[in-house]
C-alpha cells in the first residue's frame, strides 16, 4: 500500500493547471478592447499550458479508484501554492510588477481572496492586469473547488471530502459531486450577474462593475480605484455592502434555499448568529460614530455598517479611512477581524459557526458547575455534535490564535512594529485585507521586508485552508503507513 499515490496528486494538479490556462485567455478580450499588448497572457496561458499537457501525460494511468484522504490534502494544499505562484506570471511578463516576491504576494492575496496589495498605486495599471487582479478573487472564492468538483468527478472526489479540507463544520447536502457542483456554480454566477447589472446602474461603468463584483462575491476587497469604494456614490456604496453580506451566508444555506428547503434555512443557526453580530456590531459602530465624530446619521450608519460588514466578511473593502475612527471603533474593527462569517461560505477567519460552538462549551462548562450530574450535549442545528469533531473545532480556534500570536512575534523582529505587525498577521491569516498602523484601508504591504511579504504570503495560503489542511502534511501520522 501507497502512503500517496503521486500519479493521482499530479493529474489533480493538472486540472487546476488547466483551469490556470484558460483564466489567462479570458484577459486577452480585455487587453485588445483597451488597446493593450495580450502578451503577458497568452505567454502565461503558453506556460502553463505546456505544464499541464506534460502533466497530464505523465499521470495518464492514474488509477481513481486508489485516492486517499492523504492525497486529497496534499493536492488541495498543493494546488493553491502552484496556482498562487504561477499566478503571479501575468504581473511579471507585463512589468507591472516586475519582483517575484511582490508579484507572489498579490498572486496569493488574490486567490487566497484577502485582498492585501504592495502596489502603491493602482490606477496606473493596464486594464487587462486589473481585471487579472479581480479574476484571481473569483477564481480564489469558489470557482477553483467548484471547477474542480466539475471536472474531476471520474477521480471520484466527493463533495464532501473536498469541502472538508476546507472546513470541519461543511455539510454533506448532496450525494452526486457533479450535481452540488453545478448548483454552486450557477449559485455563484446569479450572484455574479445580479450584482454586476446593480453597480452598472449606479456611478460605476461595466469594466469597474465587474471587478468590483469579483472582488465582493469572493470577498475579496480588491479594488480598480486608490480610494476603493470610497471613490464611489452612496448608491454603489450600499450595492456593494448588501452584497459583501450576502456573500458572507454559507452556499449550503443558499443551496437549500433553491431546493426551496426553508426549514434547513431557518434550522441554520449560524445564520441568525452571522446576521446578529453584524447588526450588533454595525448598530455599536453606528453609535460611536454618531456620538464622538460630526457625520451625520446617514452617513455614521452607512460607514459603519459598511466596514463593519466589510472585515466581518473579510473583504476588506473601505468607502473611507477608519483609522480616523475614534479608538474605541478601531479596537472593535481590530476584535472583528477574528470573526469571519458563515462556514461555506468564501470567507476567511475563524468564522461564525465555530464561535457559536465555542460560546456553547462555555455555557455547558458553567452548566457542569452548577449541575454537576447533568449530560449536556453541544448540539448545532438540531442535531448533537460528535464528542472528536467538538475537540476539532475547539483545538482550530487555539491553533489559530497560536499562529496569530507567533505570527505577530516574527514579523515584529523582522521588522515591523507590533500594532502592524498583529494586524497584518491577523489580516493574512484572516484572508481580510487591511490592517491598522501603516497597513491601513488607503494603504499598502510594498514597504514590508520581503521576508515578511513570504511570510505573510503563505499565512494566506494557511488561513483560505483552514490551517488543518496544511499542518496534517507534517504531521508524523501523515507519513505512516
Amino acid at each position: 500500500m501507497k502512503l500517496i499515490n503521486p500519479l493521482i496528486i499530479l493529474r489533480i494538479l493538472s486540472s487546476i493547471l488547466l483551469i490556470e490556462a484558460i483564466s489567462y485567455l479570458s484577459c486577452i478580450p480585455v487587453a485588445l478592447i483597451y488597446k493593450e499588448s495580450p502578451d503577458p497572457f497568452l505567454w502565461s496561458s503558453v506556460i502553463v499550458g505546456l505544464i499541464y499537457a506534460v502533466s497530464r501525460i505523465i499521470s495518464r494511468k492514474a488509477d481513481s479508484n486508489k485516492i486517499s484522504n492523504r492525497d486529497g490534502y496534499l493536492a488541495v494544499t498543493l494546488s493553491w501554492i502552484i496556482f498562487s505562484l504561477l499566478g503571479s506570471l501575468p504581473y511579471i511578463l507585463s512589468g507591472s510588477i516586475p519582483s517575484f516576491v511582490d508579484a507572489f504576494f498579490e498572486s496569493s492575496s488574490g486567490f487566497t481572496t484577502t485582498g492585501s496589495s504592495i502596489l502603491p498605486n493602482v490606477e496606473i495599471l493596464p486594464f487587462s492586469i486589473l481585471f487579472w487582479r479581480s479574476l484571481t478573487h473569483w477564481i480564489g472564492g469558489l470557482g477553483i473547488v467548484v471547477l474542480v468538483i466539475i471536472i474531476l468527478p471520474s477521480l471520484r472526489i466527493t463533495n464532501y471530502h473536498l469541502f472538508s479540507l476546507e472546513s470541519s463544520l461543511k455539510e454533506k447536502i448532496h450525494p452526486k459531486t457533479k450535481a452540488i457542483g453545478f448548483r454552486l456554480l450557477y449559485i455563484y454566477l446569479g450572484l455574479t450577474l445580479t450584482e454586476v447589472i446593480l453597480l452598472s446602474l449606479g456611478d460605476m461603468n461595466i469594466f469597474e462593475s465587474i471587478c468590483h463584483t469579483f472582488g465582493t462575491v469572493a470577498t475579496g476587497g480588491f479594488s480598480t480605484n486608490n480610494l476603493s469604494i470610497g471613490a464611489y456614490s452612496s448608491y454603489s456604496q450600499y450595492i456593494i455592502m448588501i452584497f459583501m453580506f450576502l456573500a458572507g451566508i454559507s452556499f449550503v444555506v443558499y443551496y437549500y434555499a433553491v431546493k426551496l428547503n426553508f426549514r434547513k434555512v431557518r434550522m441554520n443557526e449560524e445564520l441568525w448568529f452571522y446576521l446578529t453580530t453584524v447588526i450588533f456590531a454595525g448598530a455599536t459602530a453606528t453609535f460611536i460614530l454618531i456620538a464622538k465624530t460630526t457625520k451625520p446619521l446617514e452617513a455614521a450608519f452607512r460607514d459603519g455598517f459598511f466596514h463593519i460588514i466589510s472585515i466581518v466578511t473579510t473583504t476588506g473593502y473601505s468607502n473611507a479611512d477608519y483609522l480616523k475612527w475614534p479608538s474605541t471603533g478601531v479596537i472593535l474593527i481590530f476584535l472583528l477581524c477574528f470573526t469571519g462569517a458563515s462556514t461555506g461560505s468564501t470567507t476567511g477567519s475563524i468564522k461564525m459557526g465555530r464561535h457559536l460552538l465555542v460560546i456553547k462549551n462555555i455555557r455547558s462548562v458553567f452548566k457542569k458547575i452548577l449541575h454537576p450530574n447533568i449530560v449536556s450535549q453541544i448540539k448545532l442545528n438540531g442535531k448533537a455534535l460528535a464528542w472528536n469533531a467538538n475537540v476539532s473545532i475547539l483545538s482550530f480556534v487555539i491553533i489559530y490564535i497560536f499562529i496569530f500570536i507567533a505570527g505577530t512575534i516574527v514579523i515584529t523582529i523582522a521588522g515591523t512594529d507590533p500594532v502592524t505587525s498583529a494586524s497584518a498577521v491577523a489580516s493574512s491569516l484572516g484572508n481580510i485585507g487591511p490592517g491598522l498602523g501603516s497597513i491601513g484601508p488607503l494603504n499598502n504591504y510594498a514597504h514590508m521586508p520581503e521576508f515578511s511579504k513570504i511570510f505573510l504570503s503563505l499565512l494566506m495560503i494557511i488561513g483560505r485552508l483552514e490551517i488543518i489542511t496544511v499542518f496534517v502534511i507534517f504531521t508524523r501520522s501523515f507519513w505512516k503507513l
